[in-house]
């Protein structure tokens, strides 16, 4: 159903869902950006549709909203577990297209790759997706070569223009939200972008030949492990565990499970001193071979969704599709 009606009356009735839900989108924080005096976008709990940011991409992806980059699984004493409380209200977040694919793909990792991890599905079934449209390509961004820029699997899509709020509201629990007679009939369809200056191809033909070439040599030289590419990335899934221990009773503490980087030093590691993939190069074919080749095989469709943040946050300047691209001529050269 499509309907607008004005910011005020928006945020009135997003109040009162409040009551029911954290909700969820990418805001403007000033001052806190990766050089002094920038800003940057990230997820954080809104009140007002007027605090959402709109017109330019997160820094960072809503992943760690339902993945969060530290989550306690259980307390633990001398003779005793337990969970901690859980959080009774349900999530709604503003999110792009882009985004939503990427859940998916957190979604074929946490709940279709073996058993259901417990953790990420207590949170995941409190979701709901209210879709950010785009009505231009961002820097950096190669959605439509990925197949994410455009996506169904949505409950609710809004448009700010002016003073008013347009609305396609598909799920009938969010609906009941809405005043339906404060509100005017209209009709609202989601904006998608349909190219990107950035095209991406991947060949045909990739195969793990690819590890031998040369090509990889240039991000030993140049990457610096700092691991920002994997945690901007909204596919990334990677985690470690850590045990924390109070220093008032040290067998008295807390299991926590905590984000991982395949590009950070130590990642690989192993008991003995041994370690995978020591050469930074290494790790950057691990991971574009990840992103582009080994889940497609297993899940039949690629993990990269193109949002294009591994580029824009990336101090080196390593350009991610920069890199897929190169393939093509690199599976030429093995053959």
């Amino acid at each position: 159903m499509g309907f607008k009606l004005t910011i005020k009356k928006f945020d009135e009735q997003l109040e009162i869902l409040r009551q029911e839900y954290k909700v969820y989108a990418p805001v403007m924080i000033k001052g806190k950006g990766t050089f002094a005096d920038t800003n940057t976008i990230r997820y954080k709990e809104i009140e007002s549709i007027k605090q959402v940011e709109f017109d330019l991409k997160s820094t960072f992806s809503p992943k760690e909203i339902i993945l969060p980059i530290t989550q306690t699984l259980f307390y633990f004493t001398e003779n005793d577990c337990e969970q901690p409380k859980q959080e009774e209200k349900k999530i709604l977040i503003f999110l792009r297209s882009c985004d939503i694919h990427a859940m998916k793909r957190l979604d074929e990792v946490y709940l279709e790759n073996g058993d259901e991890d417990y953790y990420y599905k207590t949170l995941r079934d409190k979701v709901k997706f209210v879709l950010m449209g785009c009505t231009e390509s961002f820097e950096n961004c190669f959605c439509a070569s990925m197949g994410s820029n455009k996506t169904e699997d949505y409950d609710m899509y809004t448009k700010v223009q002016d003073d008013e709020v347009f609305v396609n509201c598909k799920s009938e629990e969010l609906m009941n939200y809405f005043k339906i007679d404060e509100c005017e009939e209209t009709q609202v369809e989601p904006e998608f972008v349909l190219n990107n200056e950035i095209k991406v191809t991947i060949p045909e033909n990739l195969d793990q030949r690819i590890f031998k070439s040369k090509m990889w040599d240039e991000y030993s030289a140049r990457c610096i492990a700092c691991g920002r590419c994997n945690f901007v990335c909204g596919t990334c899934t990677c985690f470690t565990m850590q045990d924390i221990f109070y220093k008032e009773n040290k067998n008295v503490g807390e299991r926590r499970r905590v984000w991982a980087s395949c590009h950070v030093d130590g990642y690989s590691d192993m008991a003995g001193g041994h370690g995978f993939r020591k050469s930074k190069g290494d790790r950057m074919r691990f991971k574009v071979m990840h992103k582009v080749y080994d889940f497609k095989k297993r899940a039949g469709y690629h993990m990269c969704i193109g949002c294009g943040r591994c580029d824009d946050i990336c101090p080196e300047y390593i350009s991610f599709s920069n890199c897929v691209n190169k393939l093509n001529k690199a599976m030429d050269e093995v053959e």
